[in-house]
């Protein structure tokens, strides 16, 4: 699986509509195949960050989804959008998605 988390730091005049305006990309990326998820977080301490964490089957599936329009598209307006240059982390790893936490689980109710 390839594991992808990228840091997006957006202009403050577009962070409240970057869910918005990112909405497309994200359906649409998680509409291919190979997704396994996508994801967008809002950071609690840098509020103009937001946070993507991505997963692809395999390098076949994070090939297509450079090459496909819609990460074209998503890249040709995002320079106007972004205060910083993105920061990422991008690994493979064993696996085909999340697991379950083996330190924590919720307390039976009686």
């Amino acid at each position: 699986m390839i594991f992808i988390a990228v840091k997006f730091t957006i202009r403050p005049d577009v962070a409240d509509r970057w869910l918005t305006r990112v909405a497309p990309f994200t359906a649409a990326t998680r509409a291919e195949p190979g997704n396994v998820f996508f994801e967008w977080s809002r950071s609690v301490d840098t509020p103009h960050q937001f946070v993507l964490l991505e997963a692809f089957r395999d390098r076949e599936a994070g090939a297509a989804h450079v090459h496909s329009a819609h990460f074209t598209t998503a890249m040709a307006w995002m320079p106007e959008a972004i205060a910083t240059t993105p920061e990422i982390i991008h690994v493979e790893t064993p696996g085909t998605g999340w697991s379950t936490m083996a330190e924590l689980q919720p307390r039976a109710t009686q």
